[in-house]
């Protein structure tokens, strides 16, 4: 209906655009294969009359990423969430909240496509020194990104005993923290705690 509304105006008509975008938004989970051409629109046409929106930009391009996820075409999510983030860290600084965000999505596009290597380089280097230093080391999106860095060095195939434990260190200190700052009973506390014992085993049989 939102659509509908605004489909007989301008092109460049602000509302048309939202809607357009609201509209591929809507059908990104269930319909992935229509909402992409709708949202790859809003994209083109935002980025010629509205290229000053940034955030809005950055909502469209998330969507995007959600429907090409959904269609198993990860090499072009991987390209989409390196951009996502180069330009959040350039407009934003790598250590805004945002950008951290984008970090980690990166970071799970990366890991998808087994690029561990790089998915590590990336969380040492700029991502969890940066989440540390603005958000605090019981953040949820550096909690996140520890635990991210856990699963990639388990997940390298070039992984080291040292590599291993420096993983359960890692979780064990996700858990601790996931305890202390939202429960025992929470979600992410036994995701975190699940986590822990699987690499533990992996270490056992080694």
């Amino acid at each position: 209906a939102c659509w509908k509304t605004y489909l007989g105006r301008s092109a460049a008509d602000w509302f048309r655009l939202v809607g357009l975008g609201i509209l591929g938004g809507a059908m990104r989970e269930s319909r992935p294969e229509e909402a992409l051409p709708a949202l790859e629109a809003s994209l083109a046409l935002m980025r010629r009359y509205f290229s000053h929106k940034d955030e809005r930009i950055m909502a469209v391009q998330g969507n995007i990423a959600g429907c090409l996820h959904g269609l198993k075409r990860h090499d072009e999510v991987l390209v989409l969430t390196r951009e996502m983030y180069a330009s959040r860290a350039a407009t934003l600084g790598v250590s805004h909240e945002r950008t951290i965000l984008s970090g980690c999505n990166l970071v799970n596009s990366m890991n998808q496509l087994d690029l561990h290597a790089e998915s590590i380089a990336l969380l040492r280097d700029q991502l969890l020194p940066a989440a540390r230093r603005s958000l605090g080391a019981d953040h949820g999106h550096t909690l996140t990104l520890a635990q991210l860095l856990g699963v990639a060095l388990i997940l390298d195939p070039e992984h080291t005993r040292a590599d291993m434990l420096e993983a359960e260190t890692t979780h064990q200190d996700v858990v601790q923290r996931r305890r202390r700052v939202f429960g025992p009973a929470h979600p992410d506390t036994l995701s975190s705690e699940h986590t822990l014992s699987g690499v533990r085993r992996k270490i056992a049989r080694a």
